[in-house]
C-alpha cells in the first residue's frame, strides 16, 4: 500500500495559505465594520480618522458591533427582536470562545476583544442594556444608572482598552473619566432624541420625568448632571496617549457643541424637534481641534 507523505516545504505552503486566507477574512470583516460606522455616524467617523492609524480598525469594530445590537432593538420592528438579540448574544460568546464567526461584525469585534483583553463583564453589561430596550419604557434612578452604564459607559471602557494598548495601569487611572464621557454622550443623546424616543418607542429614559410635563426646571436639572460628566471627562482626555487624544477630544468638542445648542433651546423645542449640529460646523470643529491638539492647547 502506498503512503502519501507531506514534505516540510509543502506543509509550510499550506500553513501560509491558511494564514493568508484568514488575514484576508479578518481584513474584510474589519472593513465591514468601517463601512457600518461611515454609514451610521459621520461624527464618529470623523473622530476615528483623527486617531492614530493603528487604532482605526479596532474602534470601527467596536462601533460596528454596538451599532448593530442597537439596530436590533430600535429598528427591526417586524421581527422577533428578543429572539434576534438572544442569537446575537449567543453568537458573540461563541465567537469569543472559538475565535471566529461567519458574521463579519461579530468576527471583527471578537478580534478586538481578544487582542485588547476586553472583559466579558463589559460585553454582558452592554447586551443587558440592549435587552432593557425591548420592554422598558420608564426608568427609576437605579435602572437609569444601570442602563447608562451598560449602553454607554462600558463602550467608553472598551475603547479605552484599545487606546491604552494593554497598559493596565494607564487603563485603571483613566476608567472613571472614560465612564463619565460615555455617560455625557448618552445623556445628550437622550435629550436630543427625546421626541423620537417617546413618539416612536414610548420611552422616557430620564427618571422621574413626565414627557407631557417636561419643562425648563426638569431640563436644567438634567443639564447640570450632564455638565458634571463633561467636566470629569475632560480631565481624563488630557491624560490620554497622543495616539488617541485628538480623536477623543474631537468627539468631546462635538458633543459639547451639541449640548450647548440644546441648553440654548427651550424645553418645548426639545419636545418638538431633534437639535442638530450641521456637517459644515462639524468640519470647523475638526479643524479647530486639530490646530489645538498640534499646538498642545488641550
Amino acid at each position: 500500500m502506498n503512503t502519501i507523505t507531506t514534505s516540510p516545504s509543502t506543509k509550510k505552503i499550506e500553513t501560509d495559505t491558511i494564514s493568508d486566507s484568514m488575514a484576508l477574512y479578518n481584513t474584510t470583516a474589519l472593513k465591514c465594520s468601517k463601512l457600518i460606522t461611515q454609514h451610521y455616524s459621520t461624527s464618529f467617523t470623523l473622530g476615528i480618522q483623527t486617531l492614530h492609524k493603528k487604532l482605526h480598525f479596532p474602534i470601527y469594530a467596536i462601533y460596528g458591533y454596538v451599532r448593530y445590537a442597537d439596530e436590533i432593538v430600535d429598528t427591526f420592528h417586524n421581527n422577533d427582536k428578543a429572539n434576534l438579540l438572544a442569537r446575537f448574544r449567543e453568537d458573540t460568546y461563541r465567537a469569543i470562545d472559538e475565535k471566529i464567526s461567519t458574521n463579519p461584525v461579530i468576527h471583527s469585534f471578537q478580534l478586538v476583544v481578544d487582542k485588547y483583553s476586553i472583559e466579558t463583564e463589559l460585553i454582558e453589561a452592554f447586551l443587558e442594556s440592549m435587552k432593557m430596550d425591548l420592554d422598558k419604557k420608564e426608568y427609576n434612578s437605579h435602572k437609569y444608572n444601570e442602563y447608562i452604564y451598560g449602553s454607554a459607559e462600558v463602550v467608553g471602557l472598551m475603547c479605552l482598552r484599545v487606546f491604552c494598548e494593554n497598559d493596565s495601569e494607564l487603563y485603571e487611572s483613566l476608567k472613571a473619566g472614560a465612564r463619565s464621557l460615555g455617560a455625557a454622550f448618552q445623556k445628550v443623546n437622550f435629550l436630543r432624541d427625546m421626541k423620537s424616543d417617546f413618539d416612536e418607542r414610548g420611552r422616557v429614559y430620564f427618571p422621574n420625568v413626565n414627557y407631557s410635563k417636561f419643562d425648563a426646571n426638569a431640563k436644567i436639572q438634567i443639564e447640570n448632571d450632564i455638565q458634571k460628566d463633561f467636566d470629569a471627562a475632560y480631565e481624563a482626555i488630557l491624560r490620554l496617549p497622543k495616539t488617541s487624544r485628538m480623536g477623543v477630544y474631537l468627539a468631546y468638542v462635538y458633543y459639547l457643541k451639541l449640548f450647548n445648542k440644546i441648553k440654548q433651546s427651550s424645553a418645548q423645542t426639545i419636545l418638538s424637534k431633534r437639535v442638530r449640529v450641521p456637517d459644515s460646523r462639524k468640519m470647523v470643529l475638526l479643524l479647530k481641534s486639530y490646530v489645538k491638539h498640534h499646538l498642545n492647547y488641550i
